[in-house]
């Protein structure tokens, strides 16, 4: 895929820059460049690489799932404006 100044023009209005007349031919061929270098990177043969988030095998810390806290609805409701069974009461906004 080439990139030409036309399609450098219509980028940059799309993205809401300013780019000046002067500064499209080398912009088209910085995105050359940048295209080419993608292009390269597609033919490698990632077939036996395993999907991976980051460069350092992690694993997320867990913790068992039980109840902490609670047993005092009637406090956490307290300065809700209007609750009902230790629910708190929010005004309809579809009809």
């Amino acid at each position: 895929m080439s990139v030409d100044e036309k399609t450098v023009r219509r980028v940059a209005r799309l993205a809401r820059l300013a780019i000046p007349e002067e500064r499209l031919a080398p912009m088209a061929g910085e995105l050359n460049a940048i295209l080419a270098w993608v292009e390269q990177l597609q033919e490698l043969d990632t077939s036996s690489v395993e999907p991976m988030t980051s460069v350092r095998p992690m694993r997320l810390p867990r913790r068992q799932d039980v109840v902490t806290d609670g047993g005092y609805p009637a406090d956490i409701v307290a300065n809700a404006p209007r609750t009902e069974d230790n629910f708190f009461v929010v005004p309809k906004v579809v009809e």
